[in-house]
């Protein structure tokens, strides 16, 4: 009755001006309410329907069905990766930096990569790319054992390494060793590493070509390789290509890949060229190539001189294996012999001379196929094992 009395008691014109202005203007309370209304209703709209629970006092695990045997193809996988895997290592290289602010003197990660035991006296086998970067490796083998290797040898044109770790010789189980030069497209390999640092990954595939060729860090051609489906990631570079009966056939070395990851082709360094170089790396350090004692042209200049395919001979190095066989260099008034085989290896490039050439051992004597003014002669010559090339 107050509310009545008081509204009554306001002239009129005041009391028509109020309430035309609440009739305007809607209550906040009631537009907060309109919305709460709408927020709700969407929200469970939007909510995941939950199955109301069963509450079954019944439910119980399932029975378990046995497998059986497992197959004879598994059984063997199993055998070899159980034989060799004590054979790969997992090798970390770093760099030594200095703090600007404390001095200190820290250990910098370079890289990672796989290898595999060599023999007892502790060589280890791997990519020189793996070791490449770095002052200082560490050696990881299979008991999860650590040690500090230092470089004992190293071909950038094989992309091969060794290493050497004071390791007790029961530690070190090495890998046994098959042959590269009868394999066939489509036989079986495995393949061991430690793809991004996952120690002791297997994977399975299969020789996908034989033949191929990659260039090494040196921007050498590496010959005879193998491409397997066989994956291989970063980190497996270095460790072991096998087949069936576990043996070593190549050295992952390197994938083709748009991404920088598998995409089911990758190549290895064929076995036979792992044992003909790495006994040199532990004897002399390097690789130690027979060669004729010859100064060639590089192919760009040949080429644009027009002359015929092969390798010209720019000058002989007095009392080589060249000045013997009667090889003739060029000078201002006659050009130089243009080889073009090494026995029935044809040679177009100084590259496919140099490879044609590692197929011997010094002290052999190959036939030189020579283009002297226009003429085809063959030569005998009896390599030599200093590297002048």
């Amino acid at each position: 009755m107050r509310r009545f009395v008081m509204t009554q008691m306001m002239p009129r014109s005041e009391w028509d001006s109020w309430t035309a202005r609440t009739r305007r203007r809607p209550h906040w309370l009631t537009l907060f309410g309109l919305w709460f209304a709408v927020f709700v209703v969407v929200w469970l709209l939007i909510q995941p329907r939950r199955p109301a629970p069963l509450n079954n006092p019944n439910a119980v695990a399932r029975d378990v069905t046995p497998r059986g045997d497992l197959s004879a193809d598994e059984q063997a996988t199993i055998e070899i990766f159980q034989r060799a895997s004590p054979s790969v290592v997992h090798i970390t290289t770093s760099a030594l930096a200095r703090s600007s602010f404390t001095l200190d003197v820290f250990a910098v990660p370079r890289g990672a990569g796989s290898g595999v035991v060599y023999d007892t006296d502790g060589h280890i086998v791997t990519n020189y790319h793996v070791v490449e970067v770095g002052q200082r490796r560490v050696v990881r083998l299979a008991d999860q054992s650590e040690w500090e290797a230092k470089l004992v040898g190293k071909s950038a044109a094989k992309d091969l390494a060794v290493l050497k770790i004071e390791a007790p010789a029961n530690l070190l189980k090495p890998l046994a060793i098959g042959t590269s030069s009868n394999l066939v497209v489509g036989q079986k390999v495995l393949a061991i590493g430690n793809p991004f640092g996952l120690d002791q990954s297997l994977t399975t595939g299969v020789v996908s070509a034989l033949g191929r060729e990659i260039d090494s860090v040196s921007g050498r051609t590496i010959q005879d390789v193998i491409q397997t489906d066989a994956a291989i990631n970063p980190g497996n570079s270095g460790g072991p290509l096998l087949d069936s009966a576990g043996r070593m056939i190549g050295i992952n070395a390197q994938i083709a890949s748009p991404s920088g990851a598998n995409a089911g082709i990758g190549f290895a360094i064929p076995v036979d060229t792992v044992n003909r170089i790495v006994p040199q790396l532990i004897r002399y350090g390097e690789e130690r190539r027979p060669v004729l004692g010859t100064v060639t042209v590089e192919d760009s200049l040949a080429r644009r001189a027009g002359l015929p395919e092969g390798v010209l001979v720019r000058s002989v190095n007095p009392g080589s294996a060249a000045e013997e066989a009667g090889l003739r260099g060029t000078t201002r008034t006659q050009l130089g012999d243009i080889i073009v085989k090494i026995d029935d290896y044809t040679v177009t490039t100084k590259n496919e001379l140099l490879n044609a050439l590692e197929r011997y051992n010094a002290g052999d004597v190959v036939r030189v196929s020579v283009l002297r003014d226009g003429e085809l002669l063959e030569l005998r010559a009896k390599l030599q094992s200093v590297d002048r090339e």
